[in-house]
């Protein structure tokens, strides 16, 4: 049974107090990118691209975030993880995007234009931590208007890269360093892929190899979600059936992936219900994905349920002070260092020497709201003083007690936009402090108005 339109029109104006779908009410996203990491089985992560709040179109797509829970009701929406800016060969369009972890390294591999051509390009990108921020290595070369990229790792090792636009789908080997393919690999699996458009992601299971994507029946616009199946990566396919079907609110678009967490199969996907239908501004779905006794997928009917672990899921932005520019932020005259222990992430920012020595971090939200204000700090040496910059209004004075070790100091509730916010963490004027702030990271905790 399809969700009825009336009931979709509360849900948006509940502001999605009591739904766990979408699964992130804190920020627009596409194209969810799902996976469990082999060196820890317990955390489910989640890559997206970002949708800008109010936009009328898919240009203005330019940064992906990456979420992560160990329960699918409290979620880390770990910030910005690669943006255009980053990315020195590109133009434009920050589309779809996935995941993988190769060979004890984390990879994003995306999709922009190629500055000066406007071509799609399949971009790669490296960390060495599942979290980012990633850095750009290059275009996989030999790629042709590489759009909506999936990197597919086989048992045995092998990389698969599959990739589509516009009704084509085609796949290949990679090379062992992920920067190309290998031509003679090279298979148009369009033909096997009926009302194949766009976004093709592949998971095994019980040695098969199922192929989903969205697709138009033909050239009917919203896209519903289809899949074939095969014995070998690079086929031959067989089409099976659609099995995500029109539904109420979803995009125009639709693209995601599937996972196997903690025994239990999910399908994520997007639509437009968190902006009200507008098929620019979508959020990620997630359901839970059944086979029928021939291995063949049962169709997902959208539910505000979704998975069902609780009333509603909470989104927890964890930013990390010591990323700076990669993650949309700045340090100025100050650094990072790693000399205090206990800290997360790759290290903490010191130094506030001088007026306006600051760390600047950014935190993207859909829509103006609350949100519960904290930072991880130490201060060994004795009390430190700091302003802080919420967009263009000042807390002033906020106090941090001295501490030795890290801890997380609660400041209450603040108010953020919709859209980019910079949160700066500063040293207003000369007055002298017994000793130097260390700044770990800031999380912004989502509060409902039911809880305010």
């Amino acid at each position: 049974m399809k969700i009825k339109w009336t009931i979709l029109v509360c849900i948006i104006n509940m502001g999605f107090g009591f739904a766990q779908n979408p699964i992130f009410t804190n920020v627009f996203t596409a194209d969810p990118s799902p996976h469990v990491w082999p060196d820890d089985p317990n955390t489910l992560w989640v890559y997206t691209s970002h949708d800008e709040p109010g936009s009328n179109n898919h240009y203005g797509m330019t940064g992906y975030h990456a979420f992560s829970s160990t329960d699918l009701v409290n979620w880390t929406d770990h910030g910005r993880i690669l943006h255009l800016e980053n990315v020195d060969w590109a133009e434009s369009h920050a589309w779809a995007m996935d995941a993988a972890f190769y060979r004890g390294q984390y990879y994003l591999i995306y999709c922009m234009k190629e500055a000066g051509i406007g071509l799609f390009r399949t971009g790669i990108a490296r960390s060495d931590s599942p979290q980012g921020p990633f850095t750009d290595l290059g275009y996989v070369k030999g790629v042709e208007f590489g759009q909506d990229p999936a990197l597919f790792i086989d048992d045995d090792g092998t990389p698969y890269l599959y990739w589509g636009h516009d009704r084509k789908c085609f796949a290949a080997e990679l090379n062992e360093d992920l920067m190309s393919i290998k031509p003679e690999t090279y298979v148009d699996l369009t033909p096997q892929l009926t009302h194949v458009f766009e976004g093709p992601w592949v998971h095994k299971r019980k040695g098969k190899y199922y192929l989903t994507y969205p697709g138009l029946t033909p050239r009917r616009w919203p896209e519903k979600m289809f899949y074939a199946v095969a014995d070998k990566p690079l086929g031959p396919y067989e089409f099976k059936d659609v099995f995500i079907d029109d539904f109420e609110g979803q995009s125009g678009t639709n693209h995601g992936g599937t996972v196997t967490f903690k025994g239990k199969d999910i399908m994520f996907y997007h639509s437009a219900w968190m902006s009200g239908g507008l098929s620019e501004t979508r959020s990620s779905m997630a359901d839970y994905l059944k086979y029928d006794k021939n291995g063949d997928i049962i169709p997902i009917v959208p539910s505000k349920e979704g998975l069902g672990n609780a009333k509603r899921t909470r989104t927890t932005l964890l930013l990390e002070a010591e990323n700076g520019f990669a993650a949309g932020g700045e340090l100025y005259n100050v650094f990072v260092d790693t000399y205090i222990k206990g800290y997360s992430g790759k290290g903490y920012v010191t130094n506030f020497d001088n007026p306006y020595d600051h760390v600047s971090i950014l935190a993207q939200v859909a829509k103006p709201a609350k949100y519960r204000f904290i930072v991880s700090y130490a201060s060994p040496d004795g009390d430190s003083n700091h302003d802080i910059l919420i967009n263009s209004h000042i807390y002033r004075e906020f106090k941090f007690p001295q501490t030795k070790t890290f801890k997380e100091i609660d400041f209450g509730l603040v108010d953020l936009k919709a859209g980019d916010n910079l949160v700066r963490i500063f040293k207003k004027d000369w007055k002298p402090s017994k000793g130097d702030i260390a700044i770990d990271y800031i999380k912004l905790v989502q509060v409902f108005e039911d809880e305010q």
